[in-house]
C-alpha cells in the first residue's frame, strides 16, 4: 500500500519523468501492435499471403522487441539516476529498499498500461498502412482487409509489459542496493563502474554480431537465402553489444579527449569534467545514436548491394527489399524519437544545474556552448561506434556478394544517416537546453 502511494505521488509531482517513460513505451507499443496485427489479418489470407506476414511479423517484431527493451531500459534507468536525492531521502525517513523497488516497478506498471492503451488507436490505422503498402506494392494480393484484433492489443500491452517491468526491476536493484548517502552522492557524481551483467550482455552481442559476420564472409558462397537475414542480424547484436557498453566507453574517451577539449575554452573543460564524472548519465544518449546509425547504415547499404548484384527472382527480390525498408523505417523512426526523448529528459533534468551555472556568472549563450560541446562529443563517438557496428555487416557482405571488401555504392546515403544523427542530437540538445533556462536562474537553482 505504502508502494503504491509512493508510485502515484512521484507521477505527480515528476511529470517530466512520466512524459519521457510514458514517450518511450507508446512509440514501442505502436509499434510492436502494428506488426502484431499482421497475425491478425493472416487469419483470412490465402497461405502464401499468411506466410509472407508471419514472417514480417517475426522479423521485425522481434528485433522491434529487442530494441524497445533496451531503449526502456535505458531510459528508466536515466530517470532513476536523476531521482538519486529522492530515493535518498526516502531511505533516511525509513523506507525499506523492498518499498522502494515496488514503487519503481509500480510506476512502470502504471505507465506501461497507460501507454499500451493510447497506442491501440494510431496501431489501428498503422496497420491498415502497412497492408495497404505491401498490397500497393505487390508483396501481398492488392485488397486484402487489414484486420486489427486480440493478437495485435495482447502482443502489444504483453510486451510492452514484460519490457517495463525488466527494465524497472533491474532499475529497482540498482536503487535498492545504494545507501542513502551514496545515492545523494551519486547525483552529481557517479563514476561506479558497469555492472558485471550488463558487460556479460555486451560481450555476448558482440561476440553474436561479429560471429555473424564471420559466416556471412566464411561459411555462405553467397547465393543463399538465409545469406541477407545472418548478414542484416550483425550490424543489430553489435550496435546492441556497443549500446550496453557506452558507461564503460565514456571513460577512456574522456580521458583522450580530455586535453583536446580544455583548449576549447570553459565549455570544453567543463565538457570534460562531465564526461569523466557523468559517464553513465550521459551514456544514456548515446544508446539511440548507436542503434541509429549502426543499424540503419548497415541494413541500407546491404539492400544496395543486393540491389547492384540482383540475382534473386524479382518477387522475392522486391519482398525482401521492402522488409528491409520497413525494419530500416521502424528502427530509424523508433531511434530517433528515443533519442530526442532521452535527450530531453536528460538535460531538463538539469534544470538545477543550470540555474546555478546561471547564479555563478556564466551567461545562457555559454550554458548553451556547454550543453552543444556535450552534444557533438556524443554524437561523434555515437556515430563512430554506430559506424563500426554496420562494418559488421556491410564489409562481410559486400565480400560473401561481390568478392571485395569495399562496397561500391556511393557515400551518400552513410553522409545522409550521419546528417540525421548530428541533426537530432544537436537541435534536441540546444532546444531542451534552451527550455530548461525558461526557469528563473534562482528559481532553478535553488530547487530540488
Amino acid at each position: 500500500m505504502i508502494a503504491t502511494k509512493l508510485a502515484f505521488s512521484s507521477l505527480r509531482r515528476r511529470p517530466t519523468g512520466f512524459v519521457a517513460s510514458f514517450v518511450a513505451m507508446f512509440f514501442g507499443a505502436t509499434i510492436l501492435m502494428t506488426f502484431a496485427s499482421l497475425l491478425d489479418t493472416r487469419a483470412t489470407a490465402d497461405p502464401e499471403t499468411a506466410k509472407t506476414l508471419l514472417i514480417m511479423a517475426s522479423v521485425v517484431g522481434g528485433w522491434g522487441l529487442v530494441i524497445v527493451l533496451s531503449a526502456t531500459l535505458s531510459t528508466l534507468s536515466l530517470l532513476i539516476r536523476q531521482r538519486a536525492p529522492e530515493m535518498a531521502l526516502l531511505k533516511s525517513a525509513g523506507a525499506t529498499p523492498s518499498q522502494i523497488g515496488r514503487m519503481i516497478v509500480g510506476e512502470a506498471t502504471v505507465v506501461a498500461v497507460l501507454a499500451a492503451a493510447t497506442a491501440v488507436v494510431p496501431s489501428v490505422f498503422a496497420g491498415r498502412w502497412l497492408v495497404m503498402l505491401l498490397g500497393d506494392t505487390g508483396r501481398i494480393p492488392a485488397g486484402l482487409e487489414a484486420r486489427f484484433g486480440a493478437i495485435a492489443v495482447s502482443m502489444g500491452t504483453g510486451i510492452t509489459l514484460l519490457a517495463a517491468l525488466v527494465a524497472a526491476t533491474v532499475s529497482a536493484r540498482q536503487a535498492a542496493r545504494r545507501g542513502a548517502m551514496e545515492a545523494v552522492r551519486e547525483a552529481g557524481i557517479d563514476t561506479r563502474p558497469t555492472s558485471r551483467l550488463r558487460m556479460i550482455g555486451a560481450t555476448i552481442a558482440l561476440a553474436a554480431g561479429l560471429g555473424c559476420g564471420v559466416l556471412t564472409m566464411t561459411v555462405f558462397t553467397g547465393t543463399e537465402p538465409a545469406l541477407m537475414a545472418i548478414g542484416g542480424q550483425g550490424a543489430i547484436l553489435a550496435a546492441i553489444g556497443f549500446a550496453l557498453l557506452s558507461p564503460a566507453l565514456l571513460g577512456p574517451i574522456a580521458a583522450v579527449l580530455a586535453a583536446p577539449l580544455r583548449r576549447a575554452g570553459v565549455s570544453g573543460h567543463l565538457t570534460a569534467a562531465h564526461l569523466r564524472v557523468r559517464g553513465r548519465q550521459l551514456a544514456g544518449v548515446l544508446v539511440p545514436i548507436i542503434l541509429f546509425t549502426g543499424i540503419a547504415t548497415g541494413t541500407l547499404y546491404m539492400q544496395a548491394i543486393e540491389n547492384s548484384v540482383g540475382t534473386a527472382p524479382a518477387t522475392i527480390a522486391n519482398s525482401i527489399e521492402t522488409l528491409n525498408y520497413v525494419v530500416v523505417g521502424m528502427i530509424a523512426l523508433f531511434a530517433a524519437v528515443m533519442l530526442v526523448n532521452t535527450v530531453v529528459a536528460a538535460l531538463i533534468g538539469r534544470r538545477r544545474e543550470f540555474g546555478q551555472q546561471r547564479l555563478i556568472g556564466s551567461t545562457p549563450s555559454q550554458v548553451l556552448r556547454l550543453v552543444g560541446t556535450e552534444g557533438t562529443v556524443l554524437v561523434a563517438v555515437g556515430v563512430l561506434f554506430g559506424s563500426l557496428s554496420a562494418v559488421v555487416t556491410v564489409v562481410p557482405y559486400s565480400v560473401a556478394r561481390t568478392g571485395s571488401p569495399v562496397p561500391d555504392e556511393t557515400i551518400g546515403v552513410y553522409l545522409a544517416v550521419v546528417g540525421i544523427a548530428v541533426v537530432l542530437t544537436l537541435g534536441s540538445h540546444v532546444g531542451a537546453a534552451a527550455k530548461a533556462m525558461r526557469t528563473p536562474a534562482i528559481q532553478a537553482g535553488t530547487s530540488g
